[in-house]
């Protein structure tokens, strides 16, 4: 294996990586950013309102979205085999 192969790995393994945590991460910064302008408007700073909230959205789009998100690490996963075995 050549240092350009290993490289295109590492680079895949990063894209994979951030496909797969973007969804969780965007909706976990919309919610908060929502969260922090509502407690900024009405003045309640309770920080269990912003983490439950997080949670739940999070359960949500995992649900949604996890088996995407599965498959997408199964097919890399593959890949990585199949390199493996040539």
């Amino acid at each position: 294996m050549t240092q350009g192969e290993v490289l295109a790995v590492f680079q895949e393994a990063l894209l994979v990586a951030m496909k797969i945590s973007a969804p969780l991460l965007i909706a976990s910064i919309a919610i908060g950013l929502v969260v922090a302008i509502f407690q900024a408007v009405t003045q309640i700073h309770e920080q269990s309102i912003g983490f439950a909230l997080k949670l739940i959205v999070v359960i949500g789009v995992l649900l949604l979205a996890g088996g995407w998100m599965l498959d997408t690490l199964k097919d890399y996963t593959y890949e990585i085999f199949q390199l493996i075995a040539s």
